[in-house]
């Protein structure tokens, strides 16, 4: 995720970080260069144009705006909900690590919290498609590799289990043991959002719609834009294609929140958060350090 303070108006012109126009740079680039090539044509050999009515591409280009914006907004959508699911991570691993003090063998306790990191490191590998056992193994203790395991939800099933022995040894109270269960339902709930998010895209006919109109606006603009602007056209066209295919790339940066673009969650350092509160909730008076954004990106 770009964090960076508010961009006076030379860094809006130079900004790279972030802005996506590296993604689009080629696209933008050969769609400028057709359009220069279409005016050149034009001014050697001005019979071989009519003249083409901006009309139709004023309409064309109002509804595919449109139609871009409400992709990008669906795209947004998931990104905010992907947020919204690792604050309630957030949320649950406090709550359980202050409900927790009720259990009275502190070498247990340390356990399960540690497990929570645990899971929140599994569960930002998995998200990853990454190694969720070698991510959690630091927090983990023997915990058994299974092919195709789940491993984040292995975590809470067995930290589940420790609190119904703990219940059932009347080491802590049945309501307290609902608590802590409520805890774990939360974290569970929150890990199918994101399992949702990544695992459901946008339906792929209503994207490449999107990707098509967009390239062939892009194309056929020039032809409309030569005769009346001139070698102005060129300049046009650029602005154009930069707006139109710089929202379908951040619509695509987007759909998928949990990877490692510049635009994505921030889940590293969410997790660290996780890690700190933890650790301090343990009394541990080391921690590990904040995670700080490097040229402009927390990850």
């Amino acid at each position: 995720m770009i964090v960076r303070p508010k961009p006076n108006l030379l860094n809006v012109l130079i900004s790279l970080k972030g802005s996506i126009a590296r993604r689009i740079a080629v696209r933008s680039l050969m769609i400028t260069l057709l359009a220069a090539l279409i005016v050149l044509v034009g001014t050697i050999h001005p019979d071989w144009f009519v003249r083409v009515e901006a009309t139709p591409f004023t309409l064309l280009g109002l509804s595919l705006s449109i139609f871009m914006s409400f992709r990008n907004n669906a795209c947004y959508d998931r990104w905010w909900e992907g947020r919204k699911a690792w604050g309630r991570v957030i949320l649950e691993i406090r709550a359980f690590a202050r409900q927790s003090v009720a259990i009275g063998n502190d070498a247990l306790r340390e356990k399960l919290l540690r497990e929570l990191c645990g899971f929140a490191h599994a569960l930002n590998a998995r998200l990853r498609d990454e190694d969720e056992l070698a991510a959690a193994s630091k927090w983990v203790a023997d915990l058994p590799e299974r092919p195709g395991q789940n491993v984040s939800d292995a975590i809470l099933r067995r930290i589940g289990r420790q609190c119904t022995h703990l219940a059932q040894r009347q080491a802590i109270s049945e309501w307290r043991a609902i608590a802590l269960e409520e805890r774990l339902n939360g974290l569970t709930e929150a890990q199918a959002t994101c399992e949702r998010i990544k695992s459901t895209p946008l339906p792929f006919p209503y994207t490449l719609l999107l990707h098509r109109t967009a390239y062939i606006f892009c194309i056929l603009l020039p032809f409309a834009m030569a005769l009346p602007l001139g070698w102005l056209a060129p300049l046009f066209t650029a602005v154009v294609s930069y707006t139109f295919f710089g929202l379908d790339a951040i619509g695509d940066e987007l759909e998928n929140p949990f990877g490692r673009d510049e635009n994505d969650l921030p889940t590293d350092a969410m997790v660290r958060t996780i890690e700190r509160e933890i650790l301090s909730s343990l009394g541990h008076w080391e921690l590990p350090p904040v995670l700080e954004p490097v040229d402009f990106v927390l990850s």
